[in-house]
């Protein structure tokens, strides 16, 4: 319909331009528009010290004055430019849940900054965790070791039923990967003595790296993958055909990135001399990740922490009061140590490590990534480093026996 007839101007990008650019030949300021034209000054514009009106700025002009209903006059807030006392959000969000969701099992950990779930059965759970996902938290979900068949995730399980296959396995200390038969690799899981040893003589920590994965997992271990897919936590999201998993409805014809699942398979670091390394690598995924811990072995032999070792290692972190809580029950595994950060967070980090690459003397190529490369474990002294030179904390979680770990995407996280 023509202009004339249409109560909003503009409702299509023809109609827009044409009164737009019919107001900017009458070269009107005050045509009724919430916004005057905005024009550039300059040599070429001659006496009247104007040009042509920026045609951008005009049709967003445009477009504010027509959303404004003829009858009324566009308000403007003249108190813009005072600042309301901050708030503080992770206290809202608390405070709202906590009167919402009263039936749910829950806590906050990491400074506020991780949801645990500490009921995985209640089906009410994914209604608290959209509440967190929608702030780009990281969130714990604990337990679900007790819906699993937990024997098929056994060391001794999975080496006798596929010990014959090869694979790579990494030599997370100086990144050297070889591919090897299966078998080597788990029987020196829980035995010490049947590890590899490097040069001097020390044990290797060793890392089966993401064997296996996506369709071959399901191929290969179909009982094991079902088992998997069963336990998830929070369905609604994390099941491949979850109602609120994005990626289970995207066409076809989308790329999609690898959505696993992976097994990962890693010597802890109990065994070995230097406990500033890690067996994964500081990095970011490009999509969302749920980490569950199937398993947790318990090595034996010369030269490996004791269980009350190993607690007292972790009792050095740098952590929350339920988690330390947790170390202390009896019936609660310890099995991997993380430690997160928060996407925005990644060109500060970015830059601390190049700082920290020049100062050890190494190159730093400006092609190099060192959050892409992996190729740094940020020990304690430099997390502490991190923190006072950049205010960049981290966020350490223990993941316990059957923990689920749901990161968003662009997290930057090692284990």
């Amino acid at each position: 319909p023509p202009a004339s007839q249409n109560n909003e101007q503009g409702s299509t990008l023809r109609d827009l331009l044409t009164t737009t650019a019919g107001k900017l030949r009458l070269g009107s300021t005050d045509a009724g528009i919430a916004f005057a034209p905005v024009y550039s000054t300059g040599a070429a514009s001659g006496k009247s010290g104007r040009t042509m009106p920026n045609i951008l700025d005009d049709i967003i002009a445009s477009v504010v004055e027509n959303k404004i209903p003829p009858n009324r006059a566009p308000k403007i807030n003249v108190k813009s430019e005072i600042k309301d006392e901050p708030k503080d959000d992770k206290k809202c969000i608390q405070d709202d849940c906590s009167k919402r969701y009263s039936d749910i099992q829950y806590s906050w950990i990491c400074d506020k900054h991780v949801l645990w779930l500490r009921d995985h059965k209640n089906s009410n759970n994914w209604k608290l965790f959209k509440e967190c996902w929608k702030q780009g938290r990281p969130v714990l979900v604990s337990g679900m070791h007790k819906k699993m068949n937990f024997s098929l995730w056994k060391a001794e399980s999975i080496s006798l039923d596929f010990g014959n296959q090869q694979a790579d396995i990494l030599n997370c200390k100086d990144s050297i990967i070889s591919n090897t038969n299966v078998k080597e690799f788990w029987d020196g899981f829980e035995d010490v003595s049947k590890r590899q040893k490097v040069k001097n003589g020390e044990t290797a920590l060793l890392k089966l790296k993401d064997w296996p994965s996506g369709e071959d997992f399901k191929a290969m271990m179909p009982a094991r993958y079902e088992d998997l897919l069963k336990s998830l936590p929070l369905p609604e999201y994390c099941s491949p055909e979850g109602k609120l998993n994005l990626a289970s409805h995207l066409p076809g014809f989308f790329v999609r990135p690898d959505l696993g699942p992976r097994l990962c398979s890693a010597y802890g670091v109990a065994a070995t001399k230097d406990h500033d390394v890690g067996t994964t690598n500081l990095h970011i995924e490009v999509s969302d990740v749920v980490n569950i811990l199937v398993y947790v072995g318990i090595a034996k032999g010369n030269g490996v922490l004791s269980k009350s070792g190993v607690l007292k290692k972790l009792e050095e972190e740098d952590l929350d009061d339920l988690l330390r809580k947790r170390l202390k029950d009896s019936s609660e595994l310890p099995g991997a140590l993380w430690h997160i950060y928060a996407g925005k967070d990644a060109d500060k980090i970015r830059e601390f490590l190049q700082k920290i690459a020049k100062e050890q003397g190494l190159e730093v190529l400006p092609e190099h990534d060192p959050i892409r490369d992996q190729s740094w474990y940020v020990n304690k002294k430099l997390r502490q480093r991190l923190f006072e030179e950049y205010g960049v904390k981290t966020c350490t979680v223990i993941q316990f026996l059957g923990d689920a770990i749901i990161l968003p995407a662009g997290a930057l996280h090692q284990v």
